[in-house]
């Protein structure tokens, strides 16, 4: 396997998994809307979400992810995909000052993740395996 080969299989690989986590929380707006309100009004301060907006935004999240688990419109699927699991990350702040408080520790897996998606966005010219040929990417 040549390196442009190894290349090509790690970038596919790293946005099959931050697909599939970020699918998981968009689900959640569907299967559990009351917990994905609970989650924006903790960590977001944005309260009084009822169900309908949860589907709205989950519908969003869907169309999004679509394209970037399929490679399109690289610059902005992967950009948006970036943007809202660093916005993600970084509302997690409390937890990360009580690692230890409850289940706190688990909201260290979303740097390795944030890195990912950093990584996966600077390098998407380079993630051509099974990406569509949607235009210009850079």
């Amino acid at each position: 396997m040549t390196e442009t080969d190894r290349l090509s299989l790690s970038l596919l690989l790293l946005r099959i998994g931050i697909f599939v986590v970020m699918l998981v929380w968009t689900l959640d707006k569907f299967i559990n809307p009351g917990h994905a309100a609970a989650v924006y009004e903790k960590f977001y301060l944005i309260g009084g979400l009822g169900k309908e907006i949860m589907y709205g935004i989950g519908v969003i999240e869907l169309v999004i992810l679509a394209g970037f688990v399929t490679g399109a419109w690289k610059r902005f699927t992967y950009g948006v995909v970036l943007v809202l699991h660093a916005i993600s990350t970084f509302s997690s702040y409390k937890q990360y000052l009580a690692p230890y408080d409850g289940p706190n520790i688990l909201f260290f897996a979303a740097w390795p993740m944030l890195a990912a998606c950093l990584a996966l966005y600077l390098l998407r010219d380079r993630d051509t395996l099974f990406s569509l040929k949607t235009g210009q990417s850079a």
